[in-house]
């Protein structure tokens, strides 16, 4: 083998890989934007966190809001309602998870697991706060509120889904309750959602 022969290998691999690096180069160039179009916009972003002053809402009003464009339902509630949720036995329910994304996905659907606690609250207890996803969760209606139903909370008429006072599915087509969204106190008047 002459030493001529082997500079001709040796610039016959650079140029395969320098070929295979641009290719590479030019691929991750092309493949970049269609993949970072798949991120959220910034308005949608600026949105994924909002505060709500709840320091006016009286015991048995509600308060609707908008967040990542679906409506969500803050209702301070009243004693009776409170009453009427705790004395449901979790196991008749269609749906009895909790479906509240600030505790255990598998938790059962008790009103302490879907009511929200306030700062001076301990875990597990009662809350006269309730914020749920206001949209039914049979095929995305937006149930009415204020006692509607058969009993006393939310009721969809598209289709005839019933939600009691702690938004749990109890009659009807829909298949779960209203979900609770990311949501805290921020101080004794301030709920962020998300």
């Amino acid at each position: 083998m002459s030493h001529a022969e082997d500079h001709e290998g040796t610039r016959r691999d650079f140029l395969y890989y320098a070929t295979a690096g641009a290719g590479t180069v030019a691929a991750g160039a092309a493949i970049w934007p269609l993949v970072n179009q798949m991120n959220p916009s910034a308005d949608v972003q600026a949105l994924s966190s909002i505060r709500v002053d709840v320091g006016g809402l009286e015991p048995g009003s509600q308060l609707t809001v908008k967040w990542l464009g679906k409506p969500v339902f803050i209702r301070r509630r009243t004693e009776t309602e409170m009453e009427a949720a705790n004395s449901v036995d979790v196991s008749t329910l269609p749906d009895p998870i909790a479906r509240n994304a600030n505790i255990d996905g598998t938790a059962p659907a008790t009103d302490a697991n879907r009511s929200l606690l306030t700062p001076d609250m301990e875990a597990g207890s009662d809350s006269e706060w309730l914020v749920m996803m206001g949209v039914c969760t049979h095929l995305g209606c937006v149930p009415l509120g204020d006692g509607a139903g058969e009993f006393g909370g939310w009721f969809c008429p598209c289709h005839g889904s019933h939600y009691d006072t702690a938004g749990r599915i109890r009659k009807g087509p829909a298949p779960t309750n209203l979900p609770v969204p990311p949501s805290s106190f921020d101080g004794d008047s301030t709920i962020i959602l998300g």
